[in-house]
């Protein structure tokens, strides 16, 4: 999932070499943490926090295909 969140991020963000997700792990539930050059948050975070949103899901998605419960950070 990780890796997902990574080449997810690269192909929204004009600078693709800040892209950082860091993982922590808290009893079954994962939190990915994404942190991406300052001019380029809003490409992630997208209007009204839409394209967070859909990142989020996605993310979630491929997560249940493992049993798994991740929560998605952008900051």
């Amino acid at each position: 999932m990780k890796e997902l969140l990574i080449t997810l991020a690269k192909i929204l963000v004009v600078n693709p070499e800040q892209v950082e997700v860091t993982e922590e792990r808290d009893g079954d539930v994962v939190t990915l943490r994404l942190k991406v050059a300052e001019e380029d948050m809003g490409k992630v975070i997208g209007k009204q926090g839409r394209i967070a949103r859909a990142v989020r899901t996605v993310v979630k998605a491929a997560a249940v295909t493992e049993n798994k419960k991740v929560n998605v950070e952008i900051g």
